[in-house]
């Protein structure tokens, strides 16, 4: 028997390619100052059972006067290879986006289930300059019911470096922890409401409040998670 015909038989192609687009979170929020903020946190995929390539993309748009637009907002393109049952390694590119935003890094991390079921993500980022920079992410889903879901999240960023023009300070620059409550109308459309914290530190801190920013911001959000 073929390779293709024991596939077909046993429906099980190792070499099959397919694909995946996730908007994880495609949401509203309202923080202390009444500032609008468009958040989106964005992923796609395409590749077969060892190699994917992967684009990742996160930010904010925020109407607030002079200062609408782009907020902390990047694009990635990484390769990602499997390398045991529950994790990849991914290695590639980062863009930077939004007014004076136009950095590119290299990049290198690994993504997977951590014990307990945790979605963990660990990235490692290095520019011109001797500029670097690492990413963390962690979230799981508590399944209340079958369709009534509660997503703790936690994101933080690091830096080596402090950069002035872009009010980041050298260390742990910021910390973001939120929960989402969402009901899935389908497994691919689920709209939800939730609560995010985030709290600046350090020279981040510094830096925002000399702005005339606050350093924590608590924010109500409302917004969609969807897939195909």
């Amino acid at each position: 028997m073929s390779y293709r015909e024991m596939a077909d038989t046993m429906q099980m192609d190792d070499t099959a390619r397919f694909g995946k687009v996730l908007f994880d979170q495609l949401e509203w929020r309202d923080g202390d100052k009444g500032e609008g903020r468009g958040k989106w946190d964005a992923q796609a995929w395409y590749g077969g059972d060892y190699d994917k390539l992967w684009v990742k993309s996160e930010g904010k748009y925020v109407s607030a006067g002079n200062d609408t637009g782009l907020h902390d907002a990047d694009v990635e393109l990484l390769w990602s290879r499997v390398i045991s049952r529950w994790w990849n390694v991914q290695a590639g590119g980062r863009q930077d986006l939004g007014p004076g935003q136009s950095r590119t890094w290299l990049s290198v991390g690994v993504e997977g289930l951590a014990p307990q079921w945790f979605e963990t993500e660990a990235t490692l980022y290095a520019s011109d300059g001797g500029r670097t920079a690492a990413r963390l992410k962690a979230q799981y889903d508590l399944l209340l019911t079958q369709r009534l879901v509660l997503q703790p999240f936690a994101e933080a960023n690091l830096y080596g470096h402090s950069d002035r023009q872009h009010q980041i300070g050298s260390g742990l620059s910021d910390l973001e922890v939120s929960i989402r409550l969402r009901y899935e109308l389908r497994r691919e459309f689920a709209p939800y409401i939730g609560v995010v914290w985030l709290r600046r530190f350090g020279g981040t801190a510094d830096l925002v409040r000399a702005a005339g920013g606050e350093a924590s911001d608590l924010e109500l959000a409302v917004g969609l998670r969807v897939w195909f």
